[in-house]
């Protein structure tokens, strides 16, 4: 019984952020059919901190009227919602309105704020209904949020979406009196410029090399039930989770409850007498000192830590990550994808059986996680000539600096989770709500750096001149 409620929850936790992962590993493939382009992800980051309005609105309710809003009926509003509107991503993600003298995907953005919404809300809905279950089960949440990264990256895989091929382009042109007339043909590879001369005078055929999408193996009207099936799992292992017999459900209340039971009882075999009121009282004030361990100075620091942490996995990281892989290639690019989307939820689990909530250990963590951020921030900038580009080991060094910066951080979220759940149930709520105040600040600070000021350039793997 055990394993079907940690199956459940994992399955529940998933549903947090799977629908919006999906979203950004199919962009490969959208970016090609809408009108957008490559701008389409600015369009998108900005999209989804708007949708922290809904985040937003539930902490404010929560603060200044206490009680009011249930989470179980706004995860279920959040859940249907999502599964809808991944459903009418299947049939709808191509349809474009004429907006301003021009073509814009219309439907695609009211959907993505549909779909942001729901992920974003879950932050500050998921994680205090999670303070009713015993303190074990958060870390199977946690892997749960682990993999709504890693399956919709490995359905992408399977779809082939985003990978290239290089192609040897030719370009000829015919050099007369009259204009000059261009042909461009796709040839095998190889890279040549050869003049011939012809009836109307000297012909230039130049060969180069670029990069080419495969096609993929299914549609994006495919991917999206795929995601939209994945919602409907997260609705009913939520639905099962509400109707499973509730001895296991064990609110932080009940467990005050029983504690302050066992504290008025022990008396009983080292006094003379039966505890009085003034002894129960002592037992409260004892277990509120148990419930609440951590003085101002500590939870500030662990909130601190929740906002730095999440700024650096979900805003400033990721808005890099093609900059630092791609010069290597693309096939390091999606094994340090794919191996990073892997390293959150084995992380998730490694924490089960070793768990440290020691903050100056947490802290240590944290500094050598931001380490290995930093390499991948400086091969970033460095692009489209990082270190060793055309050696192996530069490959090997980026791919496994991203598995440890996920897999550090993704443990020390882990722990400070964990911790904040023994604190009290709010402090669950604020912990939601920091993650996305977090990670609005990352996306915030690097969309101008990546999109108005461009400090990063782009790779061409397949014509890349880089100096030894």
């Amino acid at each position: 019984m055990a394993l079907l409620t940690h199956l459940l929850v994992c399955t529940f936790g998933m549903g947090s952020w799977v629908a919006i992962n999906g979203l950004w590993v199919e962009l490969p493939l959208l970016v090609a059919e809408l009108p957008e382009g490559w701008y389409l992800p600015s369009y998108l980051t900005v999209i989804i901190q708007l949708a922290n309005v809904g985040p937003l609105l539930v902490t404010l309710l929560h603060h200044f009227q206490p009680g009011c809003l249930s989470e179980v009926p706004v995860i279920f509003t959040v859940l249907g919602v999502g599964t809808v509107t991944c459903i009418l991503f299947a049939f709808l993600w191509n349809i474009t309105s004429w907006v301003l003298s021009g073509h814009h995907s219309v439907t695609f953005m009211v959907l993505t704020f549909f779909l942001a919404l729901v992920d974003c809300t879950s932050s500050v809905t998921f994680l205090p209904f999670m303070s009713q279950l015993p303190t074990h089960y958060l870390t199977t949440y946690f892997v749960g949020e682990g993999l709504s990264g890693l399956l919709p990256a490995l359905v992408a895989l399977a779809q082939g979406s985003g990978l290239t091929t290089c192609v040897n382009v030719t370009e000829t042109s015919h050099t007369t009196p009259s204009p000059n007339t261009t042909w461009r043909t796709d040839t095998p590879q190889g890279d040549n410029s050869t003049p011939v001369l012809g009836l109307s005078g000297m012909v230039l055929s130049t060969g180069r090399l670029e990069s080419h999408y495969l096609p993929a193996n299914f549609s994006p009207l495919i991917f999206f039930l795929l995601l939209a099936f994945m919602m409907a799992c997260c609705l009913v292992a939520f639905f099962l989770l509400q109707h499973y017999p509730r001895h296991w459900k064990t609110s932080t209340e009940d467990l005050l409850t029983s504690q302050v039971t066992l504290y008025a009882i022990r008396p009983l075999k080292e006094g003379l007498g039966p505890p009085g009121p003034g002894d129960s009282s002592k037992g409260q004030g004892h277990l509120e000192e148990k419930r609440t361990p951590h003085h101002l100075a500590q939870l500030i620091f662990i909130y601190v830590l929740v906002a730095f942490v999440n700024a650096l996995t979900n805003g400033v990281l990721p808005s890099v990550q093609t900059y630092s892989c791609l010069s290597y290639g693309p096939v390091t690019y999606h094994l340090a994808a794919t191996l990073s989307s892997m390293a959150n939820p084995l992380a998730c689990f490694f924490s089960m059986f070793l768990s440290t909530r020691s903050l100056p250990f947490l802290g240590v963590l944290t500094v050598l996680g931001t380490s290995f951020g930093a390499y991948n921030m400086a091969m970033a900038v460095m692009s489209p000539c990082p270190l060793m580009q055309d050696h192996w080991s530069g490959e090997v060094f980026i791919v496994v600096s991203w598995v440890l910066f996920t897999g550090c951080l993704s443990y020390v979220k882990v722990m400070l989770g964990v911790t904040l759940r023994d604190h009290s149930r709010s402090a669950l709520l604020w912990c939601g709500a920091t993650v996305q105040l977090g990670s609005l600040f990352g996306a915030l600070l690097m969309f101008p750096l990546v999109n108005v000021w461009q400090l990063f350039s782009s790779a061409d793997f397949c014509s890349l001149q880089c100096s030894a």
